[in-house]
């Protein structure tokens, strides 16, 4: 196995493959504490690329309910309780993850570990919807945070990730990155259906077809993206909790980059579960309400820092963080640039065409208790 270097975990890791990251990676930043589970994302993907025969049960989008929800059942579970280890070392500038990945557990003769989902466990995608975990007991009141009962909203796509566990593990050699934007895609015309890619992919974001006998996955709306405008559920969302762009290394940062001033800036926004090796190109701006010995397993032990950030951008009047969070969901099209200009934030096009701005304070208009014109008074009704 070749060594490639994973940012997320600190360190050097082992993968099937030698590095070879493309021209631009795909990325995006979910914020989990604005999502509604209206799963109109959901629909939205499902009736644009999988309502096909052999398609019923696919959700390349899904959006279910922690810490009590699963599509497909146990999805994260399951590998958690497979992994040898999942200890960070923190007592340096950066964490290092000195457990083993994916595919550094891998057994004797196998690419990856991983576990592939029987039919039933795709049969309850709703399974743990608004279940809270933990209770309020009689007379007890809340204060502060209410993390005595919680649940959160997460949504799920395709990470396309940089070293995909999925083109690890296929022997057929049908699952590719594209070199221009870094989009994690299936060979329908290589695949024969051997379903490594669904055991492989710890995400279980792989499906298989059994009428067309192949494999299928979330494409990131391909081509879209290649017009300059975001995927279907990034669009369709009505919480307004997604950004699509491109992200670069920490190294190559460029603050002028939505999705790396979030992700490497900031440091807002996490990987899903980084201990897997993968380096996962969907990023989650973590809950706040949500306990951190939970949450650091899902997203990292950068966790606090980053629910300390957001939390406190309003006060510390950060003006840059809080106005880019006010550019989710203002355009359709893909926001490669920002900046802020006063009150007024501007996402721009890769090159710089201004595709929209957003004020960071809505303008308050005093109606006069008196309309001269019309001879009436007005009443404020409480």
């Amino acid at each position: 196995m070749a060594r490639v270097n994973n940012w997320q975990l600190g360190r050097e890791m082992s993968y099937w493959y030698p590095e070879a990251r493309p021209q631009k990676q795909f990325a995006a930043v979910f914020d989990t504490n604005k999502c509604i589970a209206c799963q109109t994302c959901t629909l939205a993907c499902k009736t644009t690329w999988t309502s096909g025969k052999g398609q019923e049960y696919m959700l390349w989008n899904n959006v279910e309910t922690k810490p009590y929800g699963f599509y497909p059942l146990a999805w994260d579970l399951k590998l958690l309780e497979m992994l040898d280890g999942q200890s960070w070392d923190t007592s340096g500038e950066k964490p290092v993850y000195d457990g083993s990945t994916i595919f550094e557990s891998a057994p004797a003769g196998e690419r990856v570990m991983g576990w592939r989902p029987e039919d039933e466990d795709y049969a309850y995608p709703n399974v743990g919807e608004d279940d809270c975990a933990g209770g309020i007991e009689g007379g007890a009141s809340l204060f502060e945070t209410h993390d005595m009962a919680w649940f959160y909203y997460l949504a799920r796509i395709c990470n396309h990730c940089t070293y995909p566990g999925c083109l690890a593990s296929c022997p057929r050699g049908s699952i590719y990155k594209r070199p221009e934007d870094g989009i994690v895609l299936v060979d329908q015309n290589r695949c024969r259906g051997y379903q490594e890619c669904v055991r492989g992919c710890p995400y279980k974001k792989v499906f298989f077809n059994t009428m067309t006998g192949t494999s299928e996955k979330c494409i990131a709306c391909y081509p879209k993206m290649e017009m300059g405008i975001q995927p279907q559920c990034f669009v369709n969302c009505i919480g307004k909790i997604r950004m699509a762009g491109y992200i670069n290394t920490p190294d190559k940062a460029n603050p002028e980059n939505p999705i790396d001033y979030l992700v490497h800036i900031k440091k807002v926004a996490l990987p899903l579960f980084p201990q897997f090796g993968l380096e996962p190109n969907v990023y989650y701006i973590p809950p706040i309400h949500v306990p951190t010995s939970f949450t650091k397993q899902m997203f990292g032990p950068a966790v606090d820092a980053a629910i300390k950030t957001y939390r406190e951008a309003a006060a510390n009047k950060d003006d840059d963080l809080t106005g880019l969070l006010g550019l989710f969901g203002s355009s359709e099209m893909v926001m490669e640039r920002w900046k802020r200009v006063g009150d007024k934030v501007i996402g721009l096009d890769a090159n710089g065409k201004e595709l929209v701005d957003v004020p960071m304070k809505e303008p308050v208009h005093i109606r006069p208790a008196v309309d001269k014109l019309y001879q009436i008074t007005r009443t404020n009704c409480p």
